[in-house]
């Protein structure tokens, strides 16, 4: 195996010293229809990490998120979430799908939007009490959007929507993130607040996984990369593997000016 799809040093000391990794995919295969989008993709990741996923379009990012929490059927591998299947893990695991697959027309506003986050401790055929809604409302004040807690989410613009789905997975109090291209199409600000978040949580000890697009922001945003083409071209700490050959490998071809930003 390729070295660099190997996890690093350090990273290699914490795991003998027990620490379970927050993902494990091992051999992960999977297909719309007849077509295979991904092959033999193996990787862990360590608790405390944030960790971008990178790739070309049609590289089976979006799908990889999707196989991993069962919304996409996979034709073999084995993935666990600390130790166990998602089925058994699922409360310590939020989801985060890209804008554009949801139904923005729904009839809803933005606190019931977030408290669906918590349907797992409320449960599906209980009403939301006082405690629930103090927390979704903190949830909404911790991205700015305290204020637009009754806005129909119809009503608000990409990067408020995007806010508030990410105040839904911040309220789980999950362990581990998967977050598909949150940063896509928002305003500056946005993305500012959702980096500044997506950090605090990995100070907290928790782990982030998040499709990202933006390859000027890499070495800057994350301390991991799972370059990604259907299959892992390379995997580790960005300082490791984000690199110009790497990137061509996963690309078909270097950037141009590609060598200037990694050197």
């Amino acid at each position: 195996m390729d070295a660099t799809r190997q996890v690093g040093v350090a990273d290699k000391e914490r795991l003998d010293a027990g620490r379970e990794p927050a993902l494990r995919v091992t051999g992960l295969a999977a297909a719309y229809r007849r077509n295979r989008v991904l092959e033999d993709v193996t990787f862990e990741i360590l608790p405390g990490t944030l960790t971008a996923i990178v790739g070309p379009n049609g590289a089976g990012k979006s799908t990889l998120l999707k196989t991993l929490l069962d919304l996409h059927p996979r034709l073999s591998g084995e993935v666990r979430f600390f130790g166990t299947t998602y089925r058994n893990a699922k409360r310590r695991v939020g989801y985060v799908p890209q804008r554009g697959s949801v139904d923005w027309d729904f009839p809803t506003d933005a606190l019931d939007v977030v408290m669906m986050g918590l349907y797992g401790q409320i449960g599906w055929l209980r009403r939301p009490g006082r405690r629930h809604r103090e927390l979704a409302m903190a949830a909404l004040e911790k991205m700015g959007m305290g204020a637009y807690a009754k806005r129909q989410i119809s009503e608000l613009s990409g990067g408020q929507q995007q806010r508030v789905f990410l105040a839904r997975a911040l309220v789980q109090d999950a362990d581990l993130y998967l977050l598909d291209e949150p940063l896509a199409g928002v305003d500056a600000a946005t993305e500012q607040a959702i980096m500044e978040l997506l950090k605090t949580l990995r100070s907290n000890g928790k782990t982030v996984m998040v499709v990202h697009h933006d390859l000027q922001t890499v070495q800057d945003c994350f301390d991991h990369v799972l370059l990604l083409n259907r299959s892992v071209i390379a995997h580790g700490p960005t300082a490791e593997v984000f690199t110009a050959e790497h990137i061509g490998r996963t690309y078909g071809g270097l950037l141009r000016g590609w060598e200037k930003v990694t050197g």
